[in-house]
C-alpha cells in the first residue's frame, strides 16, 4: 500500500480480478515463484502483456501453460533475467563479441547470498523447498552460461548441507554446465562472506573478470614478452583501472546515478522498448522455459531428498507425557537431566541435533523451530505437560520475534488445541520495571512491569510480550498454566556468564559503579525444583511466581569467586556518570545516522539488578524454598583445584 501511494496510485488491490476494469496494458509479476503461472495466465487473458520475475515458474509444465496462454491471447510474455541484463555483463558481452579474449572456452559463475532471518509463522518457501535456492539464484547462472557459451546441452548440479543454517537445508551448490561452445561452472553458497557476485570468462587470448556488485569489468590479455612481464603489466593495469572504476561507481551510487541491481531496470527498459518497436522482447518465454526445465532437471534429487526429510519429520513422534522446549539451553539441559533421572520418557523440540540425547530411547526429539506453527503442533500433540523454556537469546529482532513471541504463541495455541493438562512457562525478571523501581521497596509478583519495553532491547521486549500471551490465555481461554520468573540462573556450565548489572564486551566485564549491588541469583537445580512443583501443585495454575534466593551476594563477591576460578575476564569498575555519558554519545550518534542505538541512558538505568525480593508467594503457594541455595551453589559452580582457599576462602568472600 505504501509503495502504491508513493507511485501516485490510488490504492492496492488484492487480486488481478479487482484490476480488470482499469484498462491496463502491462502487468509485472513480482510475487513468489509458486504463484507465477496462475497470475501470468490470468494477466495474459485479461489482454495484458506480462513481464514476470525469474524464475519464470517452478516447473516446465507451468511454463508450458504460460506459453499456451501467450499464444492463445497474442500478448507478449517475457522473463526478467536481470543477471544477463546487468550493464557490466552487457559490457563483458560486447568485449567478447569484439574479440577481447579470443574464443571463449569456459565461464565461472560465483555467487553467495543470504535470506532474511526467519521471524516466525509459516515457513517461507526458501526454507521449505529443497530446490528453492538453486531456482532462486542458479537460474541466473544458467542464463549467463547460455549467453556466453551457447545452448545448454547438459547440466550436473550437486547440493550439500553444512548445517550452519538450521532452516536452509541445502546451502552449498556446485554445478557443471556443458554448452554448445564450452563448459561452465557454478558455485552458489549461502555461507561465503563477503557476499560475492562474479563472472569469469576464460578465452584463448584473455580472461574477463566481471564484478557485478562493484559494476566493474576488467580484462587480462595475452601480451608480447615473457610470461612474468605479461602478468606484472596486466596486474598493474587492472589494479589502476579497478581503483578508478570503483571510485567512479561509488560517486555514481552516492548521487543516485547507479542503482542497486541495475540489471532489473535495464531489463524493464528493454522490455518496454521492444513493445514500443513491435519486436521480440529481450528474454522470450521460450528462453525462460528452457532455463526452468534445466533447473528442474538438475535439482530433482534435492527436491526429492527434502520431501522425504519433511515426511520423516512430520511423522507423529513416539508417545510421551512431557514436552520440553529450549532443551538445549542451560536450564533446559538441567530439566531434561532431572526428568530422565526420575525415569520419565520425554519429548524435546529442537532446531538442531541434540548431542547426548539423540539415540536415547527415552528421549524423542522433534526437529524444527518454535516459530513454526506446524512443528509446534506436532510436538505438543499427545503430551500432558509442557515445560516451555525456549526463547530467542541472541541475534536480531527476527530471532527474538520467532523464538520468543511466535514460539510462545504457537505453544499456547497447541496446548489449547490438544487439551494439555498443564503448561509451565518460564518468563524473566526483565519484564519488571527496573528503571522506575524505588530503592528499598520489596518486589512482589504484582510489582509494576516494564512501561517502555521498546527501550530495553529485544530480549526484554519479547519476553514481556510472551508472558502477556500466556496471561491472556489463562484469563480468557482457561489455559492451565503457571508462569515462573526466575532471577539470574547460575550453576556449573554458566561460569563465564557475567552477573546482573555487568556488561560483557570485548573480553572484559564492565561493572557499573562499585559492584556493591545485591544480585538476584537462583541456582539452576533450585529452578528445576520449582518447575517440577509448578507442574504438580493443584492451586498453582493461573499464578505468577518469582524465584530468587533469599540469601544474597553482591556483584563484587560473585566476580571475585569467578576470578579465582579463572572464569572472569578482565574486570573494570566504571563510574555511573561515565556510562551515562557514553550512552548519551551513542544515542546522539544513532539519531544522526537514523539508526537504533545499541546503548541508551534508559538501558543504563535498567541495568542495575532489582532488590529486595519478597519470595513469600513461591514459598507459601508453590511450596518452594531453595534446596541448594546461593552459597552452596557458588561453591558447586566455582569448585576447582586452583581455588587455593577452598570452601573457607569462599565463605570468607561471602560473609
Amino acid at each position: 500500500m505504501k509503495a502504491a501511494k508513493g507511485a501516485g496510485i490510488g490504492g492496492a488491490y488484492r487480486s488481478l480480478a479487482d484490476m480488470s476494469g482499469l484498462g491496463l496494458d502491462v502487468i509485472h509479476i513480482l510475487t513468489p515463484p509458486a504463484s507465477h503461472c496462475a497470475l501470468a495466465v490470468q494477466a495474459l487473458r485479461m489482454g495484458c502483456h506480462v513481464l514476470v520475475e525469474k524464475p519464470m515458474a517452478t516447473s516446465a509444465d507451468e511454463c508450458d501453460r504460460m506459453l499456451e496462454a501467450e499464444k492463445e491471447t497474442g500478448r507478449i510474455l517475457s522473463v526478467n533475467h536481470s543477471a544477463r541484463m546487468d550493464p557490466v555483463v552487457l559490457e563483458a558481452l560486447r568485449l567478447v563479441k569484439e574479440g577481447a579474449c579470443g574464443d571463449v572456452l569456459a565461464v565461472n559463475f560465483l555467487r553467495s547470498s543470504e535470506y532474511p532471518p526467519y521471524a516466525g509463522g509459516a515457513m517461507p518457501a526458501h526454507y521449505r523447498e529443497g530446490a528453492y535456492p538453486f531456482l532462486d539464484i542458479g537460474v541466473h547462472g544458467l542464463s549467463l552460461m547460455e549467453t556466453f557459451l551457447g545452448a545448454i546441452q547438459d547440466v550436473d548440479i550437486r547440493h550439500a548441507a553444512t548445517g550452519r543454517d538450521p532452516y536452509l537445508t541445502f546451502d552449498e551448490w556446485h554445478g557443471f554446465v556443458q554448452c554448445e561452445h564450452g563448459t561452465g561452472q557454478m558455485y552458489l553458497s549461502w555461507n561465503v562472506q563477503p557476499v560475492q557476485n562474479e563472472l569469469i570468462i576464460h578465452g584463448t587470448r584473455g580472461v574477463i573478470h566481471v564484478d557485478c556488485y562493484l559494476q566493474i569489468c576488467t580484462v587480462r590479455k595475452r601480451r608480447p614478452g615473457p610470461k612474468m612481464v605479461q602478468r606484472v603489466v596486466s596486474t598493474a593495469t587492472n589494479s589502476t583501472s579497478t581503483l578508478l572504476k570503483t571510485s567512479f561507481n561509488v560517486v555514481r551510487f552516492a548521487t543516485g546515478r547507479l542503482q542497486p541491481s541495475p540489471g532489473i531496470g535495464v531489463s524493464v527498459t528493454k522490455f518496454y522498448e521492444a513493445l514500443h518497436q513491435g519486436i521480440a522482447p529481450p528474454v522470450s518465454g521460450e528462453e525462460g522455459r528452457r532455463i526452468v526445465a534445466w533447473a528442474e532437471h538438475a535439482t530433482r534429487a534435492a527436491s526429492d531428498e527434502k520431501r522425504a526429510m519433511l515426511e520423516r519429520e512430520s511423522a507423529l513422534p513416539a508417545p510421551a507425557r512431557t514436552l520440553v522446549t529450549g532443551a538445549t539451553g542451560f536450564l533446559g539441559r538441567a530439566v531434561v537431566a532431572r526428568l530422565l533421572s526420575n525415569g520419565e520418557t520425554i519429548r524435546v523440540l529442537a532446531r538442531r541435533a541434540v548431542p547426548g540425547l539423540e539415540g536415547n530411547p527415552r528421549v524423542h526429539v522433534v526437529r524444527g523451530d518454535l516459530g513454526d506453527p506446524e512443528v509446534v503442533e506436532r510436538a505438543v500433540k499427545g503430551v500432558e505437560l509442557v515445560y516451555h523454556l525456549g526463547a530467542g537469546m541472541r541475534g536480531g529482532a527476527e530471532a527474538f520475534e520467532s523464538g520468543t513471541v511466535w514460539g510462545t504463541k504457537n505453544v499456547v495455541a497447541a496446548c489449547l488445541h490438544h487439551g494439555v493438562k498443564r503448561l509451565v512457562h518460564v518468563s524473566s525478571l526483565s519484564v519488571l520495571d527496573h528503571a522506575g523501581h524505588r530503592k528499598g521497596v520489596p518486589i512482589t509478583e504484582s510489582s509494576p512491569i516494564e512501561p517502555h519495553p521498546e527501550l530495553r532491547g529485544g530480549y526484554s521486549q519479547t519476553k514481556l510480550i510472551a508472558e502477556n500471551i500466556v496471561l491472556d490465555a489463562i484469563r480468557n481461554q482457561n489455559l492451565p498454566a503457571v508462569i515462573l520468573r526466575p532471577g539470574q540462573i547460575f550453576g556449573p556450565g554458566a561460569e563465564n556468564t557475567p552477573p546482573s548489572g555487568v556488561i560483557g564486551v570485548a573480553g572484559r566485564w564492565l561493572v557499573m559503579g562499585t559492584g556493591r549491588l545485591p544480585l538476584n541469583l537462583v541456582y539452576v537445580e533450585d529452578v528445576v525444583d520449582a518447575l517440577l512443583l509448578a507442574s504438580t501443585r493443584p492451586n498453582a495454575c493461573g499464578h505468577v511466581f518469582q524465584l530468587v534466593d533469599p540469601a544474597t551476594l553482591t556483584q563484587r563477591e560473585y566476580i571475585e569467586a569467578a576470578r579465582r576460578h579463572g572464569s572472569a575476564p578482565r574486570v573494570s569498575y566504571v563510574p555511573k556518570l561515565a556510562l551515562y555519558t557514553l550512552a548519551l554519545s551513542v544515542e546522539l550518534l544513532g539519531r544522526m545516522l537514523r539508526r537504533d542505538a545499541p546503548l541508551s541512558r534508559y538501558k543504563i538505568r535498567s541495568l542495575a539488578p532489582l532488590s529486595p525480593f519478597d519470595g513469600s508467594a513461591a514459598r507459601d503457594q508453590l511450596g518452594w524454598t531453595p534446596a541448594v541455595g546461593t552459597h552452596e551453589g557458588l561453591l558447586l559452580t566455582f569448585s576447582k583445584a586452583d581455588l587455593e582457599d577452598g570452601a573457607l576462602g569462599l565463605a570468607g568472600i561471602m560473609n
